[in-house]
């Protein structure tokens, strides 16, 4: 039964991955990929959020599978950041690729450190 909750988080995730990626991507005029780095923290946002409600006992197995492990799984994409990211350096924007790794990091972490944050706030 569990793989039925993580499949329809899945069913939300990819198609909302894809079309915030595009959105995103299309209001830049620039090589570097805003809409998977957007996809991407928000993604960090919501597992921090998750995280936090469980560790307030706020949020279900059932809950955790399918925002965590569903939607999250089909809405942020690491092989997608990583390809972005070789391509940037490929064609000569070295620098892009190092702000998407760093600036990645560090607004995923912030991202997550916050949701974990709101969840405490909200749940404590």
């Amino acid at each position: 039964m569990n793989w039925v909750v993580v499949v329809a988080g899945a069913l939300v995730g990819a198609p909302l991955r894809y079309l915030t990626d595009r959105a995103v991507q299309s209001r830049h005029d620039s090589v570097f990929p805003w809409g998977t780095f957007v996809v991407n923290a928000c993604g960090c946002l919501i597992l921090g959020l998750i995280t936090g409600a469980a560790a307030a006992g706020a949020a279900s197995t059932h809950l955790q599978l399918l925002l965590g492990t569903g939607l999250c799984g089909a809405l942020t994409t690491y092989s997608t950041f990583s390809y972005e990211t070789l391509r940037l350096t490929g064609t000569g924007a070295g620098l892009y690729a190092v702000g998407n790794i760093v600036g990645s990091v560090i607004v995923g972490l912030g991202a997550a450190f916050l949701g974990v944050s709101v969840a405490e706030a909200v749940w404590s």
